[in-house]
């Protein structure tokens, strides 16, 4: 089956590439995790004047109401660019479960950016600290909560922390907001995947070993098609979750976990290839590929690790 974005979201895309390649967002990532937010805010107003902050908000609340796909294709494009913050949290989740709440219209404009615990598959939330709103959900219910300790992630820029209930829950569609986490992570990997791939295959044209770019070798060049492929297959399974979430399919559970392990899987191996391309260097903190590699290795587990989601896979079949 071949999945074709028309023009309008093609576009969209494009906008949001053209607003993130004006913006330094490696410098905003190393501030976010140091503790200075205030860069990666500009960024998240950006993305606001864009709508990707009320894509998943209903039209009633402020936001667009948009299509899953159209969720997926902002999604890809903020992982491509190693957007700091609780993205698949407060774009994807928050939206699903804040049924007719008063503050989806701020989260729609991009105000409020909010986070997620959801025991036992996330049992911290990521930035909480830094997000207006933390939200526990679990029992078919969500109540607003408060950050606890904090814990260090893999990727300094995502801190994770315990939170505590402050009020009573209320009901909400705790699964689906699940499957939404999950796709909008499976879409960060796909877009994370990318950009590692871009960065070895331009580096590969630039590094020589013995009097010969890296890149003129048949191993790598093998190496990086192969990752292209995994991307590639990767993203048929990660629109076809979107159109399952957006119909009610009774296989949701099957397609979104196949998307989130296809994603991961297909990141890791451009993580890999990344850093065998590049050396060393690549690893460093000074060089921008280690943003994107420690992020790549947090969103693995996020919402579900990909053994979580094959045995969704297996159950399910």
């Amino acid at each position: 089956m071949r999945f074709r974005l028309d023009q309008q979201q093609r576009d969209f895309a494009a906008s949001i590439d053209a607003a993130m390649a004006a913006a330094d967002l490696p410098a905003a990532v190393r501030a976010w995790a140091a503790g200075d937010t205030s860069p990666g805010r500009e960024v998240w107003s950006r993305l606001s004047d864009l709508g990707v902050t009320a894509l998943a908000v209903p039209e009633r609340h402020g936001g667009l109401g948009a299509h899953p796909v159209d969720l997926v294709v902002a999604l890809e494009r903020l992982g491509r660019w190693c957007v700091p913050g609780p993205v698949a949290e407060s774009v994807a989740v928050a939206p699903v479960l804040l049924t007719d709440d008063e503050r989806l219209e701020a989260l729609a404009a991009g105000g409020l950016i909010a986070t997620v615990a959801m025991p036992p598959t996330m049992p911290r939330a990521v930035d909480s600290a830094a997000a207006g709103l933390t939200l526990l959900a679990q029992d078919g219910g969500v109540s607003d909560a408060t950050a606890g300790t904090s814990q260090q992630s893999v990727d300094p820029s995502r801190r994770l922390y315990d939170v505590t209930a402050t009020g009573d829950p209320k009901p909400a569609d705790v699964g689906r907001g699940f499957e939404f986490g999950s796709l909008a992570t499976a879409a960060q990997l796909v877009g994370a995947g990318e950009a590692l791939l871009t960065a070895a295959v331009e580096y590969a044209r630039q590094r020589t070993q013995f009097g010969r770019p890296v890149g003129s070798y048949q191993a790598i060049k093998h190496k990086l098609a192969d990752v292209h492929i995994a991307i590639e297959l990767a993203r048929p399974l990660l629109y076809g979750a979107a159109l399952s979430v957006a119909d009610g399919s009774p296989d949701v559970a099957r397609d979104v976990s196949a998307a989130k392990v296809a994603a991961a899987e297909a990141a890791v191996l451009a993580a890999r290839s990344a850093l065998q391309t590049h050396g060393a260097i690549g690893f460093t903190t000074e060089h921008d590929l280690s943003l994107w590699l420690l992020r790549v290795q947090a969103l693995r587990s996020a919402w579900g690790d990909p053994a979580a989601h094959r045995r969704r896979v297996l159950a399910a079949i």
